[in-house]
């Protein structure tokens, strides 16, 4: 056997010994965050994924309404807990981080594939070029920080980043194929994910291009056309029926023209509004969590139709806003997608859901690679590659896509996740020619690659723009939110007040302190002491209400303040107007009443607890406030009521 084989039977392969060194990485993650105040979901999109599983794995199948999120991973998550006999992230980590690992494995198959021959030198045989490359961007992937973050958490990430680079792996590998082989089965495959992440679809480019290059390979190109348009057909008819599940529920039972979820309309106006700057900024009245996003988004939109809307309604009537505001604003649309590709590259790492901090001060996740460092290499090595090997053109064409995928909506750190992968090949790719061409002593061309490197270096680096330097305060801002629920009030201080040094002028950042200052008076048993911190509480959330005067939670907290006080007027008037920015919420309408019935309104108490209890007819306190005011004794001291939970609020 030749000693440059790649595979000899005397040995484990390379494969084996990536998988499992990026499957023990993701494992020491794993436990590690098993042992956090972290592991369980919280807040953001990781509760409503669970919050949502839950449901499901008790029987709630459907609300009878279109889906509003895709449904895929919440009905995985479903799956899994009832396989294991309850609710189990560690279960979900465990899978998730094998699939991951999986990735790392990918990697290597497709370095191999890619680089193993080489026709401007004339080789043709293969080597250890391709195993080195793989190698590489295996363990750069492995080490990559928001990959350990995100394969362990519970959200879909992983899932696109395998499904996308399995695809673009099958379509490097196949030479010749059937007119319906491998076609249909990879089609099926992609309509399954899409119910989990629907940037899949953008993989099938890829695959309509090996289409052309494999169906019935070695005829001429008339004679296999027949051939080549039925694989095409057969391909684009796949994810209908993978997807079948969710259109037939939206079509037939919920009744409404969906193809797969009906929130489409309002990330595409997030996307692309008079206030977008390429992330996820919300527009104005809407929150920023998932659940908060999706209730305020047909909330508004009822308002302006002025009646109940379906839920396909909602998602067209957004669709209609950003479509005219690109049509009247042209070419400011155009500057907004120059932002968005800018985002997509830069090193700031805009992280939504803020976990990779969190994981990250409490030790979870070991240090590595961040996107900037991969994003500069992947660049540089990007021309060097794709000039020698023109097979690498199928990973860069894999980015590329991927990258227009997000075009249309925003740029998240999850988001472009799965353009890392094949930023890790040219990378990697680029690195190795350097290396040879040092080596070599070829100095033109390892030059030129410092060039790119040093250009692209920059390009990544750019800053933010001075509008947007808030942006450094969101990861503080989130931290301290969760450090605040969970009771480390010093930690959460701390960030807090470094989100606030950077932007004093937002709402949710000064409610977050108020909070803060809030869940210290809890803490503390002098009583002047106690004082002075509820003052501080009541500042911040004054200075919350002066930027925003319809800040749902902000009204609420200062209306439980009130009422501890026994100015129950006071109290009505917060309820009162919290309501009216988030109208129809049971426990908003069971503090107004209470304020209500303290203040003598026994009436207007009952009338609006008899809303709250439309929403809860079970609830325990709701309950208890419906037989004092049915008992005809004077009523007692109402008893002290705690402080809700901060809500999710809008990113600054």
């Amino acid at each position: 056997m030749p000693t440059n084989s790649l595979r000899s039977p005397s040995r484990v392969s390379p494969a084996v010994w990536l998988f499992f060194l990026a499957l023990g990485i993701r494992l020491f993650v794993l436990i590690r965050l098993s042992q956090s105040v972290h592991f369980l979901p919280d807040g953001d999109d990781m509760k409503f994924y669970s919050d949502w599983a839950l449901r499901i794995a008790h029987g709630h199948l459907t609300d009878y309404q279109a889906f509003y999120g895709l449904p895929g991973y919440a009905y995985v998550l479903a799956g899994i807990f009832t396989l294991v006999g309850g609710y189990d992230p560690f279960t979900v980590g465990l899978l998730q981080s094998g699939m991951d690992a999986a990735i790392a494995v990918l990697l290597y198959r497709l370095s191999v594939v890619i680089f193993r021959s080489d026709p401007q030198r004339g080789e043709d045989a293969p080597s250890s070029r391709g195993a080195q490359i793989g190698i590489a961007a295996a363990i750069g992937w492995a080490l990559f920080t928001p990959a350990q973050a995100f394969a362990t958490i519970t959200m879909p990430t992983v899932w696109l980043v395998l499904a996308y680079w399995l695809c673009v792996w099958w379509a490097v590998k196949t030479e010749t194929s059937s007119w319906w082989k491998p076609w249909l089965g990879l089609g099926v495959f992609i309509g399954m994910i899409t119910t989990l992440v629907a940037t899949i679809l953008f993989a099938v480019p890829i695959l309509i291009t090996a289409i052309l290059r494999s169906v019935d390979r070695g005829r001429p190109f008339r004679a296999r056309m027949p051939k080549i348009a039925l694989a095409i057909i057969v391909l684009l008819a796949g994810p209908f029926v993978g997807s079948s599940p969710v259109w037939i529920h939206n079509y037939f039972i919920a009744r409404e023209p969906v193809m797969l979820s009906a929130h489409g309309g309002i990330n595409f106006w997030i996307g692309n509004n008079p206030t977008a700057n390429g992330y996820p900024k919300m527009p104005p009245g809407i929150r920023a969590s998932q659940e908060g996003l999706l209730r305020d988004s047909i909330t508004l939109a009822e308002k302006a139709a002025g009646k109940k809307l379906r839920r396909a309604e909602v998602s067209r009537f957004w669709s209609a806003q950003a479509n005219r505001y690109i049509h009247d604003n042209f070419f400011s649309w155009l500057r907004l997608m120059a932002v968005k590709f800018k985002n997509f590259w830069n090193a700031y790492q805009y992280d939504d859901l803020s976990i990779i901090k969190l994981l990250r001060d409490d030790g979870v996740v070991p240090p590595g690679l961040r996107f900037g460092f991969v994003a500069a290499l992947g660049l540089a090595g990007c021309v060097p590659v794709l000039l020698r090997f023109p097979r690498a053109w199928w990973v860069a064409a894999a980015v590329f896509l991927h990258m227009c995928a997000l075009m249309p909506v925003f740029v998240t750190e999850r988001y472009r996740l799965a353009a890392v992968p094949g930023l890790m090949i040219l990378g990697a790719g680029g690195l190795w020619i350097f290396w040879e061409n040092l080596a070599g002593a070829r100095w033109k061309p390892a030059v030129a690659y410092i060039a790119l490197a040093s250009l692209a270096g920059w390009f990544v680096s750019l800053p933010l723009p001075p509008a947007d330097q808030g942006f450094w305060s969101l990861d503080y801002y989130k931290a301290g939110i969760r450090s605040t629920e969970a009771g480390d009030l010093n930690r959460a201080q701390r960030n807090l007040e470094t989100a606030f040094a950077y932007v004093q002028n937002n709402a949710d950042i000064n409610f977050a302190l108020g909070n803060l200052w809030l869940a210290k008076s809890d803490q503390t048993k002098d009583s002047r002491e106690k004082a002075r911190e509820r003052g501080n509480a009541k500042i911040y959330y004054r200075r919350a209400l002066d930027l925003n005067p319809a800040h749902s939670g902000t009204l609420n907290n200062l209306g439980v303040l009130a009422m501890e006080e026994e100015l129950w007027d006071l109290a009505e008037r917060f309820f009162t107007a919290s309501l009216e920015a988030e109208p129809g919420d049971a426990t908003r309408l069971y503090l107004l009443a209470r304020a209500r019935f303290g203040a003598g309104k026994k009436a207007e108490a009952q009338a609006a607890l008899d809303e709250a209890l439309k929403l809860r007819p079970h609830q325990r306190e709701f309950l208890e406030l419906q037989d004092k005011l049915q008992n005809p004794t004077p009523p007692a001291e109402a008893p002290r009521q705690s402080i809700p939970q901060p809500e999710p609020a809008t990113k600054p």
